[in-house]
This record gives structure tokens, sequence and C-alpha cells, in this order.
């Protein structure tokens, strides 16, 4: 009887086998744009049908669709919509300004982002924790209207108390405050601020945690990893700095955010909307929500857009825009990311513009946080080297800053990494800046780096031992799903 039972049981583990491994299969071949994320998905669920696609089902399919956006009309943005026309820029005059190259790079954006580039912003550079959370803890002190708040990592430590602390001050003063931390991210610190936020009358959503078999858990992938704060709809925060004291101290790491004034506040207001309505369904009505240039002049100040990227409509957008970039680049790229793991299409750009005599210059942390991460980019960093690029691992505390620079002049900031999350599997929140000025200081700030940082050449990676080499492809090969 025993065997019998044992048969059954063997019999169905198979056939339940076959069955969710086919299907799995067939969802990956079916919906993955990439032939190496759809055979790599495919090559593990073949290995292990059953458990395979049971890590496909959570790590590899995307949940979100996201059809139905809200409309600037919900959150009562027509009027100021209609006033933005008037800090509008046109074509020819960024050709005028920044070169006749860049006519055709701004109709680009207009196009794959959909959001203005507009003028009369004003953008300061944060170059520290304890800058960027004196200036964050200091908008919301001065609140009197509204307050929201998105971010990927918001700690129970002394920094994220320190501003939950100041978000509680605000509510119990009568402004409207909102937060969404993301699922993952929620879980950095245990127990979680959002529990310490909701005892101080805080609403707060979290961002994409699903529910399986009757438990709120967070997805592997689709997470926000926007920054985003906006004060009043008259000063917003984005960049790439979560909320967390690890950013602040002498040995603490290093980041990057930035402060913004004007019309491109309305977009950065309109995103986090929209992703409080995605989780909570509320529509952020009322005059509290609206939007106030008083200090923008048309025509005066900074060009900025803000570029949305994430897996619904905005797929793609930030890795679209930069290939336009490195197009139109005549002199240099230069590029600080944390995580430098892009697609051989990102790659194959980055070389074609050194092969035009761009000079291209790639600056990640010498110690990362990730050691993975670390291995598996050792394992690409030929694929540019060849080509003239350089790179140079930075010294000194674990830089987590993104930031890119072409030709002097035009800027790409925010929370993106260069890597498939970003580019591909995370909702992110970029601002392209044409600033001559901002990029002078990011250019200092590379400068800087670069003075005590170490470069890598192609017979520094050759004189690596070869089971490390082979570790580092190892981990390269799974680069996809980093």
């Amino acid at each position: 009887m025993m065997d019998l039972i044992q048969t059954y049981w063997a019999e169905t583990l198979a056939v339940l086998s076959v069955v969710f491994g086919t299907v799995a299969a067939t969802h990956a071949a079916m919906t993955k744009r990439e032939v190496r994320s759809a055979l790599g998905w495919v090559g593990i669920i073949i290995l292990s049908p059953l458990v395979g696609a049971m890590i496909y089902a959570v790590a590899g399919i995307n949940r979100i669709r996201r059809a139905t956006l809200i409309s600037r009309r919900a959150l009562e943005l027509d009027e100021i919509w209609r006033s933005l026309s008037l800090y509008s820029i046109d074509r020819e005059t960024v050709a005028a300004q920044f070169g006749d190259r860049f006519g055709p790079m701004k109709l680009l954006g207009d196009r794959v982002t959909r959001h203005p580039l507009s003028s009369g912003n004003q953008i300061a550079m944060l170059s520290s924790g304890e800058e960027t959370f004196d200036a964050m803890c200091q908008a919301i002190e001065a609140a009197q209207h509204s307050i929201i708040l998105e971010t990927y990592i918001f700690d129970r430590d002394v920094v994220g108390r320190r501003v939950a602390d100041c978000l509680i001050a605000a509510h119990r003063r009568g402004v409207a405050v909102r937060v969404i931390v993301d699922a993952v991210g929620a879980r950095y610190s245990v127990p979680s601020i959002i529990g310490y936020l909701e005892e101080g009358g805080v609403r707060v959503a979290v961002f994409n945690g699903q529910v399986i078999m009757g438990l709120r858990l967070p997805y592997a992938n689709l997470r926000t990893h926007r920054k985003i704060l906006v004060a009043d709809g008259a000063t917003a925060f984005v960049g790439g700095m979560n909320i967390r004291a690890g950013f602040t101290g002498p040995d603490g790491a290093r980041d990057t955010h930035f402060r913004v004034t004007g019309p491109v506040v309305a977009d950065i207001l309109a995103v986090a909307a929209e992703d409080w309505h995605f989780e909570t369904g509320e529509v952020l009505l009322g005059p509290e929500w609206g939007v106030r240039l008083d200090d923008a002049v048309a025509g005066a100040g900074t060009a900025v857009r803000a570029v949305v990227s994430g897996p619904d409509t905005h797929i793609e957008t930030n890795h679209r825009l930069l290939l336009g970039a490195f197009s139109v680049a005549e002199r240099s790229i230069r590029i600080v990311s944390p995580y430098f793991l892009p697609d051989t299409t990102f790659i194959a750009a980055l070389n074609t513009a050194a092969r035009r005599g761009v000079q291209v210059d790639v600056i990640v942390p010498s110690q990362n946080n990730l050691a993975i991460v670390a291995r598996a980019m050792m394992g690409q960093f030929d694929q540019i080297l060849r080509e003239g690029c350089r790179v140079h691992l930075a010294t000194g505390p674990f830089d987590h800053s993104k930031l890119m620079v072409i030709d002097r002049q035009w800027c790409f900031i925010g929370s993106s990494n260069l890597d498939s999350r970003s580019l591909r599997l995370n909702f992110e929140i970029d601002l392209e800046v044409y600033d001559r000025g901002l990029a002078a200081q990011i250019e200092d700030r590379i400068d800087r780096s670069l003075s005590s940082a170490r470069q890598v050449t192609l017979d520094t990676l050759r004189a690596r031992s070869l089971p490390n080499r082979m570790i580092d492809r190892l981990f390269w090969l799974g680069s996809p799903y980093l």
C-alpha cells in the first residue's frame, strides 16, 4: 500500500513538473525582451522544471500592468499645465545654446519621455548625507500645505527617525502628508519605519507587496527605486540617496542628491502621485496638492526634464534616452555608477562613441557593497576597454552616486543605476539637465574622485588569476538577474 502511495505521488510530481515547467518556459520565451534573459530562464526551468518554475514565478514575471495611469486632471494640474507652456523650450533654442546636435537630442527626449523640457528651474547639488538630510528636513519643517515622499529604503535608524519625526510633526500641524516605501526596502531595518510613521498618524503605502496565501510579501523585482520628496508643490528632491544613517559620517557611503524648484516639480509630483494612486486608489485632489511657481521665470534658469522609467508604459525610457545622448557626444562622456552592468546595446553605443574619438570614462567603486556585482563588473569590463573606453576604480568609502555628464554641458542624474534592474525592472526617476554650471560641478566631483582612483586596463584584467577570472565571468552570466 505504501509503495502504491509513493508511486502515485512520484507520478503526480512528475506530471506537475512537466506542466508547470512547460507553462513557465513558454511564458519566458514569449514575454522576455532579450534573448539572453529568455534563454537563462528557459535553461533554469529545463534543469529543474518544478523548482525552476517556482523561482521564475517569484523573480521572473512582470506582475505590474499600469495601463491606466492617473491623469493630470485628477491631480488638479490642468491649470498648472496650461501655464507650464510659458516655460517650454523649443528645439531651436536648445540648438542655439548648446550646439546643433542637441536640437535633435531635445526632440528625442520629447518623443521618448513624453515629459517637457522646461525653463525656469533651479537645481542645487547636495554632495553628502548630512547636507541632503538637513535640506530635506528643512523643507518638511517649512511645508504648510502638502508633502509626498517616495523612497526605496527608509531605515528606522537615527536618520530615518529624524526624517520621520519631521513628517509626523508636519502631519500634526495640519499638512497633508503621504509616504510610499518600497515593500523590499521597508524590510532593510527591523522593526520597519512604517509602523513608526503610522503610529504618528502619517498615511503610508507599501509599494508592490504581493499577497501570497494570505500573506503580504514583497515581490523580488519591479521595485520602486525612486527617491522623491516634494514639499508644497514648490521644492522637490531627487537623486540616489536612500533614507538611512549609512550615508552619514566620515566612514559612511557617499551619494549625491539634488534639490529642484521650478516647473519640473510638477512632473516630479505627478510621478509620486501616480504611484500613490496605484497603491491606495486615492487621487490627490485639493488645493494643497497644487504646484507653486511663484519664483519661476520663463526663459531663464536651468532647462530640466523629468525622465520617468519603469516596467509599464515607461519601459526603458532611461535606456533609450542615454543611447541618444551617446550618439551626439563629441568630446567626453563621464559616468559614475555603483553598479555598471548594462546590456550589449548600451556597451556598443559607448564603444561607438569611443571609436569616434570621444573620451569615455566610467568610474565605479573599488569596494562595492555587493560583492557579486563587483565580480560581474570585472567580468564585463574587457568589452569596453578593448574599444578605448577607460574604467576607474574609485577609492575611499563606497560611492552610491549615479552621475553622467556629456561634453561638459548635458547631465543625467537621479536614481537609475546602469544595470538590468534600473534599465528594465525597477521604477526610476531621473533628470535630464542642460546646464554648463551644474555640469562643471559634477565634473569637479568626478575629477576629485579620479585623483585617487586606480585605472583598470586589459593588462590588469589579464593579470588576474584564472580562477578569479572564471568566477568573474560566472557572476557576469547572471548579470541580467543581479
